[in-house]
């Protein structure tokens, strides 16, 4: 067993199941009502954002299956490269993370109350740990 891929396979199936149940009960809080003016546009936005929401959703339970069959079994030949392409995979999610806070509009501490990005990054760094 990997501690650093277990630590990180641990987080991520915590990140699936918040982003999924809490995260789409906090979506609810800013779907358009049917009495607001142009409501279907404004539906149709709010459904896309929601899905690309579990989208992410998927990713994380995806990602928390392949670190599990990794830790846990010996399914995969290569797991070290395997293991590579996820801590590269969740790096790149935490830049494009902090990237879109740095060119959305500024509010105080953004980057600590929207600081998934430091979970991806943990993540990608104790997935790259368990490698060496």
């Amino acid at each position: 067993m990997n501690t650093p891929v277990l630590i990180a396979n641990i987080l991520t199936i915590l990140a699936f199941f918040i982003h999924t149940f809490m995260g789409d009960r906090e979506l609810k809080i800013i779907q358009p009502t049917a009495s607001m003016e142009d409501w279907a546009a404004k539906q149709e936005k709010w459904t896309m954002a929601r899905c690309g929401w579990h989208w992410i959703s998927f990713d994380l339970l995806f990602a928390s299956i392949g670190l599990a069959l990794i830790n846990f079994t010996d399914v995969f030949d290569n797991e070290k490269t395997l293991l590579q392409i996820l801590s590269i995979y969740f790096l790149g999610y935490s830049i494009a993370w902090a990237f879109t806070i740095l060119i959305s509009k500024q509010f105080p501490k953004n980057y600590l109350k929207l600081g998934q990005w430091i979970l991806l990054f943990i993540i990608s760094g104790l997935i790259y740990y368990g490698t060496i």
